[in-house]
């Protein structure tokens, strides 16, 4: 069955699909609309289950992994300034090692203030020990739902998982979505199974996180690492399970045109449509331009992202988050992945854009292109650089001058 959904929607409907058996929730925009509409289903009669709202974010989030420690099925979402609120808690449930599913809505976080997505809320997060699965479509946001609990629910693995959809450009944006049966689901995901994930008052177990010194503490963290580097095998072989169903593939690292590229772009998130496009614009002027996105970026997917990569000229990288006083994080972690690596592209050129949720057109991924060609011929490669045009540039200092005007500095005082 096909429906036009927004993206909140299709949050939602993962949730219901995958019968859920628990929701703390609390709101924040643009997230919002994922609880109202599974609100709506529960006092109807159609989601058996049950919806708590919280009075924050951080109790949201110890609740969701309370509940995951008993052997619940959950899901929660938020957003943006919801998600640091919460930030303490990312690190305590996972190291419970409490599965349950979290939908983060990217939106630029404060100050100043917007609420248009950008993604350094989400990649924050990304040391906390929860997977990250980060959708383009709302067809992906859906599928990707389900995938993060066979992912979660995995006894290898036992992490929460977080989907991350852009605020807005897919939240509140309706596409095509293919809604699939129960049945159907089902044979993807079963019951979840918590074997030793259980509470029971008639006989009670413990589960507390006990105080440790360095050498415990050392082992246990590095349990968790080790169990989110299982994460790439459990999602390999949800994703097959899935394709076999559904008749739609997935794979932690997607390929567009990449076979005989000599060039790529690497983005994530839904902005990564738009370089769909203008790959298929330069590839009708001849150009050999492929896309290569990350949909998992907790685990890292450093050797699919070598296997893509291997052999080509040059990459440009978009970074649509800012780490303040280094630069994009995608550009980053991939330099450190690819390097000393044979056959890794020569020229890693770095681009900072749609902070805020501030457009990437079509003429700026060609001058992308035409700058990392530029730099792989002439063995300079150009510093980072934040997509802006001089026309945004002028009214910003038109801006500026009123605000001077205005509010003139006052004169320092003189003794």
């Amino acid at each position: 069955m096909r429906r036009l959904l927004t993206g909140n929607g299709a949050a939602a409907w993962g949730a219901r699909l995958a019968e859920v058996d628990y929701i703390p929730a609390f709101p924040i925009t643009p997230q919002t609309e994922i609880i109202e509409r599974l609100a709506e289903w529960v006092d109807r009669g159609e989601l058996n289950g049950r919806l708590v709202t919280l009075d924050s974010e951080h109790s949201m989030i110890t609740a969701a992994g309370a509940a995951a420690a008993t052997g619940a099925r959950v899901f929660t979402a938020t957003s943006s300034q919801g998600l640091l609120y919460g930030m303490e808690m990312l690190y305590t449930v996972s190291g419970w090692r409490a599965p349950f599913v979290l939908a983060n809505v990217s939106r630029g976080l404060a100050s100043p203030l917007t609420l248009e997505p950008d993604h350094n809320d989400v990649l924050a997060a990304r040391d906390s020990g929860f997977i990250q699965l980060h959708a383009a479509t709302c067809q992906e946001v859906l599928d990707l739902t389900l995938l993060a609990y066979r992912i979660a629910e995995d006894r290898r693995v036992r992490l929460p998982v977080l989907v991350n959809l852009d605020g807005f450009y897919l939240s509140f944006t309706r596409e095509p979505v293919e809604l699939p049966e129960p049945e159907q689901v089902r044979r993807v995901l079963p019951p979840f199974e918590p074997s030793t994930l259980r509470f029971r008052a008639s006989a009670p177990v413990s589960q507390a996180v006990a105080v440790l010194g360095g050498g415990p503490y050392s082992y246990f963290r590095y349990e968790m690492h080790l169990a989110a580097t299982q994460a790439l095998v459990a999602f390999q072989q949800a994703a097959e399970d899935f394709a076999q169903v559904f008749g739609r593939s997935y794979a932690s690292v997607e390929r567009y045109r990449c076979d005989d590229a000599q060039y790529a772009f690497v983005m994530m998130g839904s902005f990564a449509t738009k370089a769909k496009e203008a790959v298929d614009r330069l590839r009708d002027e001849g150009e050999a331009v492929g896309l290569v996105r990350p949909r998992m970026v907790r685990p890292w997917p450093e050797e699919e992202l070598r296997a893509a990569l291997s052999g080509m000229r040059g990459v440009a990288v978009i970074d649509q988050n800012l780490s303040t006083g280094k630069g994009g994080v995608l550009h980053s972690e991939l330099c450190s992945a690819l390097y000393g690596q044979p056959d890794a592209p020569p020229v890693l050129t770095s681009f900072i854009g749609g902070l805020g949720g501030r457009d990437i057109d079509a003429a700026e991924l060609f001058e992308i292109l035409r700058v990392t060609k530029r730099a792989v011929e002439t063995g300079e490669r150009p510093p980072p650089r934040l997509l802006y045009t001089e026309h945004e540039l002028k009214e910003m200092r038109k801006l500026q001058a009123i605000a001077a005007v205005e509010h003139p500095a006052e004169e320092e005082a003189t003794p």
